[in-house]
């Protein structure tokens, strides 16, 4: 017995040795490639964007993403920064001759797309070549290939060219099977975000909102895609409407591609177009190793700093994480901000959808002690609706894409019901004491009486007047005004700026230049950007199992990963919100 538990010890002492020793070489590895000299790029070389994951707002500390390792190690996706400097960098660079789009079904909302369109556009300034390749074209992606001098498409593939559509998961029938109750309170007409939970589609009024802001996403969308390809709006609209392009070959009958050819096709146009002879060499360069590339930065010694904050996900009370924008976190950034006597101005880029009121009011509160001190202009990416909306409504200016989403000027709250479902499906039963006689409110075991009701109500509605009165002195609006444009609707980024919920159409540059011009900066300036982004070993020694179990499920689900994200949200909903209709999923 001793000489069997002898041997088992050994095992497990050297089955732990391995992994440790396997582990130390890993993290020797992922420091290794992160800190590897600065590439360099050979002569006739061709940026190539295959953006086949998913675009956030700024780029990752993944030293694990070139290495492909198992277990969702690797896949972090691309930065909307990231993207856009190496486009910027390329066009200056001598040994790169053009880019190559690569891109088929592209994760990114419309805002992104269109900052990422709007440098392609000026990269074709210098004279260098965009060329495009798809297997399957969706309407997103082509969007972003529309602007190339030339479109491969291959003669099986696929093309998508029939307007967006916009589709909401609905939950009704689910809790009723379940037996669960949901107790709804909401202030303003178009405030749909709580629908999924008693409805199995959509109100009247939310199918206008939807109706009116993706009609207004689809022509802004026509129209840029109309002057690439020198056609007429009216032209495109009819062959949207009316779905004419079935196959490649429609596509090119109809002038929205220039080829119908195959992936080798492509990359022998690309050669010639390089003045390379057909058996020479051609070097495609990743996006991820083109940001390795040394570039050159405005400003470089300049102690002035413009402060670009990025807040980007839901916003939760507490700290957050990097997925959410936690109120006491973002508070503390901007108060830093404010009180850093080398930062001249602040930018806050929004992309939200919205979420916890009180978490909304802190960030909102640093905001209007900042802009006491130094100009603060906010910046709208693809959503900045609802919560969203509060945290940059007191900005000296907002800028918005006119394919933002924002608005949605209203407040909700949801207080479920379980007792059914404890008692019926899981045969669990509950029995409480209590000293006085709501000394259980809230409680989610048991049906809320009338009284019970109408105080959250109440306290629903007085957020709500302070929503919307804090909106109307940072329009400088009346509150009638406001109210007229508020009821919880959702806008366009055109709709918004004609309605004076935005001041300006552009995007996260225009901004910094709005903050540079206000601090009389000119181009004196360097960004500061913020929250600082975690080392590697910080991300190892924090929640990396979270953040590995995402991407696993994330590569496993594919396109229903978004359901899955919609299902877990709703479980997770709790105090009063002020956010979008769930995950409203733009197409």
């Amino acid at each position: 017995m001793v000489q069997f538990l002898k041997y088992t010890l050994a095992t497990v002492v050297g089955l732990f040795l391995f992994f440790l020793l396997f582990f130390l070489i890993i993290i020797g590895i992922a420091a290794s490639t992160a800190s590897s000299d600065e590439v360099t790029i050979s002569k006739n070389s061709v940026l190539e964007l295959k953006l086949d994951q998913p675009i956030t707002e700024r780029q990752a500390k993944d030293p694990f993403d070139e290495l492909g390792l198992p277990g969702g190690f690797g896949s972090g996706g691309y930065g909307l920064d990231e993207i856009k400097a190496s486009i910027r960098k390329a066009k200056n660079d001598k040994n790169i001759k053009g880019i190559f789009l690569n891109v088929e079904m592209v994760d990114a909302g419309m805002a992104t797309l269109e900052e990422i369109r709007k440098e392609l556009v000026a990269f074709k300034q210098s004279k260098k070549f965009v060329v495009a390749y798809n297997d399957i074209c969706s309407e997103k992606a082509y969007y972003l290939v529309s602007v190339a001098d030339k479109m491969y498409i291959n003669p099986q593939g696929a093309f998508e060219l029939n307007g967006l559509s916009a589709e909401t998961m609905f939950f009704k029938n689910m809790l009723e099977k379940l037996n669960i109750d949901v107790n709804i309170f909401k202030v303003g007409e178009f405030k749909s975000a709580v629908e999924p939970l008693f409805l199995d589609k959509m109100s009247e009024p939310n199918r206008l909102q939807v109706t009116s802001f993706l009609n207004s996403l689809n022509d802004y969308y026509l129209q840029n895609v109309a002057k690439s390809r020198n056609k007429s709006v009216a032209e495109l609209k009819n062959i949207s409407d009316s779905m004419l392009v079935h196959s490649p070959e429609d596509a090119l009958k109809y002038g929205l591609v220039t080829n119908v050819g195959y992936y080798d096709e492509a990359l022998d146009y690309i050669k010639k177009r390089s003045g390379l002879k057909e058996d020479a060499k051609m070097t495609l360069v990743s996006l991820k190793k083109y940001r390795k590339v040394a570039g050159t930065a405005e400003g470089d010694y300049s102690k002035n700093r413009i402060a670009v904050i990025y807040a980007s996900g839901d916003i939760v009370n507490g700290e957050g994480d990097d997925e959410s924008i936690g109120g006491t976190k973002f508070a503390s950034e901007i108060r830093k901000a404010r009180k850093d006597k080398n930062v001249k101005a602040i930018v806050l880029r929004v992309n939200s959808p919205g979420g916890s009121a009180m978490a909304s009011d802190v960030i909102w509160r640093e905001v209007m002690l900042a802009r006491k001190e130094k100009p603060v202009i906010a910046s709208m990416s693809d959503y900045a609706a609802s919560g969203g909306y509060y945290i940059a409504m007191a900005c000296d200016t907002i800028v918005a894409h006119p394919n933002t989403i924002t608005g949605s000027i209203g407040v909700f709250g949801v207080v479920p019901n379980f007792q059914g479902f404890l008692n019926d499906k899981l045969g669990i039963t509950l029995d409480r004491v209590k000293t006085g006689k709501f000394s259980d409110l809230p409680t989610v075991t048991r049906q809320m009486t009338d009284f019970e009701k109408r105080i959250v109500q109440r306290e629903v509605e007085k957020i709500y007047t302070d929503f919307t009165s804090k909106a109307a002195k940072g329009r400088d609006m009346s509150l009638a005004e406001l109210q007229k444009i508020a009821s919880g609707r959702v806008w366009s980024g055109i709709e918004a700026k004609e309605r004076g919920l935005v001041d300006v159409l552009g995007g996260l540059d225009e901004a910094i230049k709005i903050a540079a011009a206000r601090a009389n900066l000119k181009n004196d300036y360097r960004l500061k950007k913020l929250p600082a982004q975690r080392s590697f070993l910080d991300e190892l020694m924090g929640d990396a199992t979270k953040e590995v179990k995402t991407r696993s499920m994330r590569a496993e689900l594919g396109e229903l990963y978004p359901y899955f994200e919609q299902l877990k949200k709703v479980s997770h909903l709790q105090g009063i919100q002020a956010r979008l209709p769930f995950e409203l999923k733009v197409q």
